[in-house]
């Protein structure tokens, strides 16, 4: 008599984590062996449901095994959440934009990079789920080199560590990005913090050597803490534009000493050109309104109104 088929299922399914590839479909070929032929009934389902995994897998494989998985840059900074498989990255990022993404409690939910768009600080911010990184990854075991390409061209980096898990995946994906020489400004971000004791955050930040912050998509005021840490993580300033004579003014992002030809430069090069000045209200001025030139190094929350 077979045992029931959800847990079999389930055994499936821990059988297949940390598999990829050919080593993913092979293991599901051997499972395929090992169920009853049944014609009818929730295991003819289960054996549909393998079948279906086999072909996923197929594709998944021509698609990770590539040497770069390209990006498009969109936003004023680009920020990956890494970590290991079911670390809590999608329904982090689901919660930060209005994204919809594929969630699940089994590894490898997503399986290619997903960007979505993010307000911080009236900003818009590019973040981008990496699918979870295995040990292996530097060397392309999981597709790692395409995954790891991506990276790189990130800004900065958020660890997800799950509350409840053992550091040991997190461990294994430093250890990867330290392999693949990949070094950028990063935040642990402990998910799923309603599961776990009040001392974890910093237990963990402790023994990862790194600041660490708790979140859970079910407490606004931990994904607001989030949020900032976030725009800290970019590095940028954030000045206010306005036309003369008018009170709104729009927030536009720039690097620290950023001056006043590079805030014309970032609306557009026609009027960087034909720029003298500007006026300026903030910590960057002297009194409120001064004019000043186009070398003049703009403040976080400057508001700057162009000549």
């Amino acid at each position: 008599m077979p045992m029931p088929h959800r847990t079999q299922k389930q055994l499936i399914k821990r059988r297949l984590v940390g598999k990829e590839g050919g080593d993913r479909i092979r293991e599901l070929r051997t499972i395929l062996t090992e169920l009853p032929d049944y014609k009818n009934g929730p295991y003819a389902d289960l054996r549909k449901w393998v079948n279906a995994q086999i072909e996923e897998s197929r594709v998944r494989k021509k698609v990770v095994h590539r040497d770069s998985i390209a990006v498009r840059r969109e936003g004023a900074a680009q920020i990956a959440f890494v970590g290991p498989p079911n670390a809590g990255k999608s329904s982090l990022l689901q919660a930060l934009s209005s994204i919809q993404i594929k969630t699940g409690d089994y590894a490898f939910t997503t399986l290619r990079p997903v960007p979505a768009l993010t307000r911080l600080r009236g900003v818009l911010v590019q973040l981008v789920e990496i699918p979870g990184l295995i040990e292996g990854a530097s060397e392309d075991r999981g597709g790692g080199r395409a995954l790891l390409g991506v990276l790189r061209g990130a800004d900065a980096m958020v660890l997800c560590q799950d509350a409840s898990a053992p550091l040991d995946g997190l461990a294994a994906v430093r250890a990867e990005l330290a392999a693949a020489g990949i070094e950028r400004r990063a935040v642990v971000a402990v998910t799923k913090l309603d599961e776990a004791d009040a001392d974890t955050v910093e237990r963990i930040s402790a023994e990862l050597g790194l600041p660490a912050l708790g979140v859970s998509v079910l407490d606004d005021e931990s994904l607001d803490r989030l949020r900032d840490e976030l725009w800290r993580l970019t590095g940028l300033i954030r000045v206010f534009l306005r036309r003369p004579g008018e009170d709104d003014a729009e927030p536009t992002a720039l690097r620290p000493g950023a001056t006043v030809l590079d805030a014309a430069a970032g609306v557009h090069h026609e009027l960087a050109a034909a720029c003298t000045g500007a006026r300026v209200w903030g910590s960057s001025a002297k009194f409120e309104g001064q004019r000043v030139g186009v070398a003049h190094v703009l403040c976080d929350d400057d508001v700057v109104e162009i000549v």
